[in-house]
């Protein structure tokens, strides 16, 4: 956040006022009246500014996207901020509220996909995978919506392509959050293998009996 401060524009008004105002009525033919009429209006100048010292404006910065230092995985988090931006350049043209909750789910499930990269590089080949093909798809029918839905006319082909991207959307939901969850699975078998090693050696030092089961309070 940073604070920018605006001059009032009333000053150079008043200026421009004055300057006419004083050629109208006094002369102007002596290097006096010219220094005269210079003094005036930095007079009338310097106390105007004092009345309207303007306002002072916050401004929020963007905060800089995150980089791994990786070219290529830098390149894929790139686009999946383009696909993002274009998501969100749809939400505001399309007039449903319905399908403007969809884009907004559909916005932070991709973010949240992309950003797996900063943490788990490994995943690369996963997420390049869905952004080569399930993001061109879902623009698409978001393109194909918004397009539909501006043409201004109505009718049984209009009205059904429309419902069927509608629906077409929940399932494109579903599939995202799926395919999210999925990139949790080295993670969660790892978590496994800890679990399975912590309680061999709790059975081997004797702390746990032979019949306990960690895995059976998850």
């Amino acid at each position: 956040m940073i604070e920018i401060k605006k001059k009032s524009i009333i000053p150079v008004y008043g200026v421009a006022v004055v300057w006419v105002l004083y050629c109208m009525i006094f002369p102007l033919y002596k290097t006096l009246h010219f220094i005269i009429l210079a003094c005036t209006v930095v007079l009338v100048y310097t106390g105007l500014t004092m009345l309207f010292p303007g306002k002072t404006e916050t401004v929020e910065i963007p905060a800089e996207p995150e980089r791994s230092g990786d070219d290529k995985i830098d390149a894929l988090l790139e686009e999946g901020e383009k696909a993002v931006a274009t998501m969100r350049g749809l939400r505001d043209t399309i007039t449903g509220d319905s399908v403007k909750q969809k884009i907004d789910e559909l916005v932070s499930i991709t973010d949240k996909i992309f950003k797996k990269l900063l943490v788990e590089p490994g995943v690369y080949k996963q997420i390049k995978r869905f952004s080569d093909f399930f993001l061109p798809t879902t623009i698409k029918l978001l393109n194909s919506y918004d397009r539909f839905g501006q043409s201004g006319v109505s009718g049984d082909n209009i009205t059904g392509t429309i419902e069927r991207i509608d629906t077409a959307l929940d399932t494109t939901i579903d599939s995202y959050r799926k395919f999210f969850d999925s990139l949790f699975e080295n993670q969660a078998l790892d978590i496994e293998a800890d679990i399975r090693v912590l309680e061999t050696m709790l059975k081997k030092e004797g702390l746990i009996s032979s019949e306990f089961d960690i895995s059976s309070f998850e």
